[in-house]
């Protein structure tokens, strides 16, 4: 069975790297064709200036930046709080903003309880 072709709003990938910004905002959601119709603030006009030039090895602290069609393919280190996370921008992120990818709270996995934790902790059983 053939992989299927990754559509947004009925384009194909490549169509959507062929249109202009301004095209391309009439098929995101609301929300973020307001936030392309703005412009980005400074920091987000840094990153897109590094893409645009093609550079390797991007980092940023920019989370709330939109994902467009020209960074399919590329990989940025988006920073989650403590470290810069590795994010390869997939077809399938387009239209999302790079603080989705990046998650900035750990999974939390509970362990035995420890020696007082509670009254059953002290009842292991022993007598």
């Amino acid at each position: 069975m053939a992989k299927k072709e990754f559509r947004f709003q009925g384009k194909t990938i490549e169509e959507l790297k062929a249109m202009d910004l301004s095209e391309f905002m009439q098929l995101t959601h609301s929300t973020a064709r307001r936030v392309l119709k703005k412009g980005y603030r400074e920091s987000g006009k840094i990153l897109m200036e590094k893409i645009n030039k093609g550079e390797q090895n991007i980092k940023t602290h920019n989370r709330e930046v939109i994902i467009i069609p020209k960074m399919v393919g590329m990989q940025i280190r988006v920073h989650n709080g403590k470290t810069f996370e590795p994010v390869d921008i997939q077809p399938e992120m387009v239209g999302h903003r790079l603080g989705e990818f990046s998650l900035t709270r750990k999974r939390i996995t509970h362990t035995s309880p420890g020696v007082g934790a509670t009254k059953s902790s002290a009842n292991t059983g022993k007598k």
